[in-house]
């Protein structure tokens, strides 16, 4: 089959839709001449629009535009004019499926699942074991046969993005000589996110110790997250919170010499990157959503017993998260720092 139009609907999340690039890749690699389109979420929109890979973004928002009845049956229409020739389900939503089926996609390829498989032309068995998401979206591509060598994560940036961070530095005091470290300490549900007051005294150790800068990523809604940890701190740190777009996080993170993150879609554009990270797992599973193939990077996760992964988003006891110490961190930077450090001599 040489598909001519080919639609991917999306999955919700930041790091879901990066560990869905491989995907993309082989899909263009296979089919050069095609027409491909995502479907997502307004948030993702911006990771999607620069890549070469795809040709056209629509967006969906099941929660508030595309709530009712009316405004479905307009994407329906419109999905409709653009004759997709395949569309591939990377979300498992029954209602997306279902839209899909309305639209006259005439092949829809999705994994099984029991309310929706009615609706599937082509489907695969969803994993019985633990599987990283990068694996699962690449089964898909393989189930048509498409070319799944190019199993990297990718991000794409503008010059305009990279001109934006380089001012934004500038206008900090953070010039070309100084080592930067990024702390990301904010992430989509509390569970994942490690304790403020330890990300206080690790921001201070390495200010003072290290002599780095340190300075917090987030959106807008991570400034009282920035402003608890400052707030306890000695030392001074610097904000990107709700000052960057997800580009222009990128390219801050192409000026740091570090980024320790939770397990978050910042995270992940700082894998995608090769930006040397450490990344703090708790509640998920970093089998699954964690750090895939090369990088020079460190997961640091604390075995307590609990079952890995656990969607408990009410837990307020943040103790797989406490587990992990300051000081094994402070270890960790220093090294990756050291080795960076090293690499540069050399040059």
């Amino acid at each position: 089959m040489r598909y001519k139009r080919i639609l991917i609907w999306e999955v919700n999340w930041i790091g879901d839709v990066l560990f869905s690039m491989p995907f993309i890749k082989a899909l263009r690699e296979t089919f050069p001449e095609a027409h491909i389109a995502c479907i997502t979420e307004p948030r993702c929109k911006e990771i999607l629009e620069v890549n070469p890979n795809i040709n056209e973004v629509i967006l969906y928002d099941g929660k508030t535009v595309q709530k009712g009845i009316l405004k479905k049956l307009q994407l329906i229409a419109l999905l409709r004019k653009k004759k997709f020739d395949v569309v591939f389900l990377l979300h498992r939503s029954l209602t997306r499926t279902l839209i899909c089926f309305l639209s006259g996609v005439k092949q829809r390829i999705g994994y099984s699942y029991r309310k929706r498989d009615f609706l599937l032309t082509h489907k695969l068995k969803a994993p019985l074991t633990a599987q990283h998401r990068i694996e699962r979206f690449v089964g898909l591509a393989r189930k048509i046969g498409a070319d799944t060598r190019y199993a990297g994560l990718e991000f794409y940036m503008t010059d305009k993005d990279t001109a934006y961070i380089e001012q934004f530095l500038r206008n900090n005091g953070v010039t070309k000589k100084d080592r930067l470290v990024a702390i990301n300490p904010g992430g989509n549900w509390n569970p994942k996110r490690w304790i403020v007051a330890k990300y206080a005294e690790l921001a201070d150790i390495l200010i003072k110790k290290l002599g780095v800068k340190v300075i917090v990523t987030g959106a807008e809604k991570d400034v009282d997250l920035y402003l608890a940890i400052q707030e306890i701190m000695d030392e001074k740190l610097l904000s990107a919170c709700g000052k960057t777009t997800l580009r222009q996080l990128g390219a801050l993170f192409q000026k740091c010499d570090l980024v320790i993150s939770g397990d978050s879609g910042p995270l992940h554009i700082a894998l995608a990157l090769k930006k040397k990270a450490v990344a703090l797992f708790g509640p998920t599973s970093p089998s699954v959503t964690g750090p895939y193939g090369d990088g020079d990077y460190v997961v640091l996760q604390k075995d307590l017993g609990c079952e890995i992964p656990c969607y408990n988003v009410k837990c307020n006891t943040q103790r797989c998260m406490d587990a992990i110490k300051v000081d094994e961190l402070v270890l960790q930077v220093e090294r990756m720092l050291h080795q960076g450090a090293k690499k540069k001599e050399a040059k």
